[in-house]
């Protein structure tokens, strides 16, 4: 009896998480917990207690201006079904495919979440180099040239979090000196570009330009990425003005006015 009690205990957690996931829509794209607790009958406590559950696994995401939850991109990396309902993998997909037609190398749209950049799409080109990357792959964003191009834009108090945590060797080329992390973001957002070599993987080159909303606000990355012997030092300023014009097209298409 006692068994089933708590197995029936478990099944009533998942069934409300649930339930919270399904809270959130278009017309309502942050709840307070408050909110929640009337609208599904459940107390306060158990609300919270099942949202931490859920920020922990990057299901939703507290606003600390507003301290209400969102829905976290967890929700899009269970499946890359989930993403074709996405405004920016719709916007940019024909523009990836031109910049790969182009260039001749796999890019990507890239998202921040947390400390890691994630990967909304990809489009290869005919020799891809093997990175291992694929929709909802994490990667972490110090290292990458999509997740430098990410983090050049939050707050510096996001940074200095990051930092406190330590930047950790990836290869032997991985930045992991702060002072030198922190001129880099400024260098990026002076070119509007990140460049990476060697840093995640050795011998892969990857640039990144970034996207804005309607708002002006970075909300993605686009990244070109393959092996060093293709993409040489002389190329990666025209290959960055090249994808640099791409993310201005996605930006505009989003509604971001220049």
């Amino acid at each position: 009896m006692e068994k089933n009690e708590k197995q029936d205990h478990l099944l009533s957690s998942v069934t409300n998480a649930l339930r919270i996931l399904r809270s959130f829509s278009m017309e309502q794209p942050e709840l307070r917990v408050s909110d929640l607790a009337v609208s599904l009958g459940l107390s306060k406590s158990t609300v919270s207690r099942l949202l931490a559950t859920l920020a922990h696994e990057d299901f939703v995401v507290k606003s600390p201006e507003t301290n209400r939850f969102r829905l976290g991109l967890s929700v899009l990396a269970l499946s890359g079904a989930a993403t074709s309902n996405l405004e920016i993998h719709r916007e940019a997909q024909h523009i990836l495919f031109e910049l790969v037609k182009e260039l001749g190398e796999t890019a990507h749209i890239c998202v921040l979440e947390g400390m890691d950049t994630l990967y909304l799409h990809k489009v290869e080109c005919k020799h891809p180099v093997r990175i291992l990357t694929h929709y909802g792959k994490r990667n972490p964003a110090y290292c990458t040239s999509s997740g430098k191009v990410l983090l050049a834009y939050q707050s510096k108090e996001f940074i200095e979090k990051m930092l406190e945590n330590g930047l950790k060797s990836v290869t032997k080329y991985t930045t992991t000196n702060p002072d030198e992390f922190r001129e880099n973001l400024k260098t990026i957002r002076e070119q509007g570009f990140a460049y990476s070599k060697n840093e995640l993987l050795e011998g892969v080159v990857s640039i990144a330009a970034p996207v804005r909303d309607y708002s002006g606000k970075v909300v993605a990355a686009i990244t070109v990425v393959g092996p060093a012997e293709r993409i040489q030092p002389y190329k990666i300023r025209p290959y960055a003005k090249k994808i640099i014009s791409a993310s201005l097209e996605i930006s505009d298409r989003l509604g971001f006015w220049r």
